[in-house]
């Protein structure tokens, strides 16, 4: 996620759910299935670095296979106003919307600044604000690993 002059989210990615055409497809074409919105009823996503349980078939591809790392790049052309750049796992954005991540580490830069913190000291405060306090009761959400590069 890119945040545009004055503040604007802009996304950078979309997110790769299963229901999404080409990688339901792509999951099939594999021998898995969607369950519940889950590949093979566990993963609610379908692109990972790792998961390789869902990487085994050696007939295919690893672009092809169940659940894949095979990146999809989008280019952006860098304005002069652009004021940083907001790189996170998905349970980052499970949670926040682009302009809610946007607005949060906006409104901390000149705090860092003054204090002379670094940009991890605001990827830390926002990642505890979503971190669930009870893991029993969210379905999940906040209990995800979760990174978030602030560039």
């Amino acid at each position: 996620m890119l945040c545009r002059k004055g503040g604007v989210a802009l996304a950078l990615s979309e997110d790769h759910k299963p229901e999404l055409d080409r990688e339901r497809e792509r999951i099939h074409n594999g021998n898995g299935y969607i369950e519940n919105g889950r590949v093979n009823g566990n993963l609610n996503l379908s692109r990972a670095i790792g998961d390789l349980m869902y990487k085994k078939n050696k007939e295919l591809e690893l672009k092809d296979q169940i659940i894949t790392s095979y990146p999809e790049v989008m280019e952006v052309a860098l304005e002069e106003e652009d004021e940083f750049m907001v790189l996170g796992c998905d349970g980052v954005w499970e949670i926040k919307s682009n302009q809610q991540v946007v607005d949060f580490v906006r409104q901390r830069i000149p705090i860092a600044k003054k204090e002379g913190k670094p940009l991890s000291w605001i990827a830390g405060e926002f990642l505890d604000t979503i971190l669930s306090p009870d893991i029993s009761s969210t379905e999940g959400l906040g209990c995800d690993n979760m990174t978030m590069v602030i560039v």
